[in-house]
């Protein structure tokens, strides 16, 4: 399982914005790539019994990869955007070219918020939030319970492929939901952990049975990743 450390090697302040990394020596890349499929970070069948080996190989190898492989291609078309970072270009969508705005909102998006799903998740008993987290949750729900109450009401509710955020939003948490892949950054907020709700990250082990993947999502979150995340971007 990842660690705590390596949790924290996957973090990086760029120009004052908290961004997502990767190890690039582990990364799958091909020569001219400007974004890379990052490497899981831990095995496949790391987050048994609650998500299956299976879904995660296909979710990460295929999926994941999918969304990197046509976000290089959409931005073929504007080399000018490949020095930018991701993170950037989907906080200011507004402002990019119309040839490539819908892909990367949708290819960019993709990567970027699988990127940060594969570092929220390991396997930990009775993990919970700590420290400053546990501060600003109790805050903003009360419990961790009712935090959790509130993302899975999120997820339900999203119609059709989507995403249940836990968001920092003008200084304050919130739960929210985002249709297809479109990422918080889009709207002003800082995503600091997503649910996934496409069908591909729980069918075949789940089948149309989303509830019951949702409560097992909540046993593999690390809250450990989020809480540093939480850390950083306040300070």
């Amino acid at each position: 399982m990842i660690s705590r450390r390596d949790a924290l090697k996957t973090l990086a302040l760029t120009s004052g914005v908290l961004s997502i990394i990767t190890p690039s020596a582990e990364a799958q890349q091909l020569p001219g790539e400007v974004h890379k499929l990052p490497p899981l970070g831990y095995d496949y069948d790391a987050l048994e019994p609650f998500i299956d080996a299976e879904t995660m190989k296909l979710h990460h190898d295929k999926h994941h990869a999918a969304y990197v492989a046509k976000l290089n291609q959409a931005l073929e078309k504007e080399p000018a955007l490949a020095a930018r970072p991701l993170e950037e270009l989907l906080k200011n969508l507004e402002t990019l070219p119309e040839t490539v705005r819908t892909e990367i909102r949708n290819q960019g998006g993709g990567h970027y918020n699988h990127t940060l799903l594969w570092q929220s998740l390991r396997k930990k008993e009775n993990s919970a939030p700590e420290g400053d987290l546990a501060k600003a949750i109790a805050s903003a729900f009360g419990t961790q319970a009712t935090l959790e109450e509130q993302l899975q009401a999120a997820a339900m509710k999203q119609f059709g492929s989507g995403w249940a955020w836990l968001v920092l939003r003008a200084g304050k948490l919130v739960v929210e939901a985002s249709a297809n892949q479109d990422s918080p950054l889009s709207s002003g907020g800082f995503p600091l952990l997503g649910l996934d709700v496409w069908e591909h990250a729980y069918y075949l082990k789940y089948q149309n049975r989303r509830a019951e993947y949702l409560k097992a999502m909540l046993q593999v979150l690390n809250w450990d990743f989020v809480g540093e995340r939480f850390r950083q971007v306040k300070a």
